[in-house]
């Protein structure tokens, strides 16, 4: 006979959005939104997820949270300031979990979505797995030997920021080994989306749908994107022996660029070729990532 577990309650912080949940065996069984507070303090944007969550927190017996920025031992500090100001080593799990009566567990917005793929969605039954979300930048969280990666300053799976040849420019000085720049510049939809009004192309959809159908210059640039991606990920499978890497976000999640993911990484040694899929999860990765980590016992 199958067991019920009791309720968890979720909240995933965004820079544009925050959505709380009640999640009941692995599924999302009530949910609530509202636009994060402008500008996003500290104090507006606890007191507004703590009313956001309110209605729902007394049906659950813990809450999970997931948000941006580095998260280290319930304390957030922002990596977009001008997103999030004032947000230094905020105390983000024990004021919700004052304000809602719950114990709470804070994770990073990739770090929560990664769980939530390894114990729900495409990562089941793989030990060493890694989730990506490519969107409006790179994100991204690891399982090793079945334990979520979680480091002390919060730097658990910074993918984003590992460096890779930078585009640039003819009559640019550029130094011996070229010039590097974080992954995220050259990769994301953000990346995309520049490379894009500077072929004439309306935005990062413009210039995928365009490559999709044939166009060469904006396959040029889909390609090169995708081909940074499946270094990167060849060289975290080196590293660390990720067998799966489950590919998230409004770019990750095209179909186009899985293929040209998978195409690029087939150019490297076997031993170096995780499986790489979409997730499974969409939006809803971090929600239920953030509540079975609460959860977890």
């Amino acid at each position: 006979m199958m067991t019920t577990s009791p309720p968890l309650l979720a909240l995933d912080i965004g820079g544009t959005s925050m959505r709380a949940a009640l999640i009941q065996n692995g599924q999302i069984t009530e949910r609530r939104e509202a636009r994060t507070p402008k500008p996003s303090t500290p104090d507006a944007l606890i007191a507004a997820a703590t009313e956001l969550a309110a209605p729902l927190a007394a049906h659950a017996i813990a809450l999970g949270v997931a948000c941006a920025g580095a998260v280290a031992g319930g304390r957030v500090t922002a990596t977009a300031v001008h997103t999030f100001p004032g947000w230094t080593d905020v105390a983000l799990a024990e004021r919700l979990s004052v304000g809602l009566g719950l114990p709470c567990a804070a994770l990073n917005d990739a770090r929560a979505a990664a769980w939530g793929e390894w114990a729900a969605g495409a990562g089941r039954g793989t030990p060493e797995f890694m989730f990506i979300t490519v969107s409006t930048g790179v994100g991204a969280g690891l399982v090793l030997g079945g334990r979520l990666h979680l480091a002390g300053n919060g730097l658990d799976a910074e993918l984003g920021f590992v460096s890779v040849p930078a585009a640039w420019q003819p009559g640019e000085e550029v130094p011996p080994l070229g010039r590097l720049g974080p992954l995220e510049f050259e990769s994301s939809g953000t990346a995309l989306g520049g490379q894009a009004q500077l072929l004439g192309f309306a935005d990062a959809r413009a210039l995928c749908d365009a490559a999709e159908v044939g166009n060469l210059q904006a396959e040029a640039v889909y390609t090169r994107s995708a081909a940074l991606m499946a270094w990167k990920i060849a060289d975290i499978a080196a590293l660390l022996g990720v067998t799966r890497v489950a590919l998230g976000g409004s770019v990750g999640l095209r179909p186009g660029y899985l293929t040209r993911v998978q195409a690029s990484l087939a150019l490297f040694p076997a031993r170096y070729q995780p499986k790489v899929v979409h997730a499974e999860l969409g939006a809803d990765a971090g929600l239920i990532g953030a509540a079975l980590w609460a959860g977890r016992g």
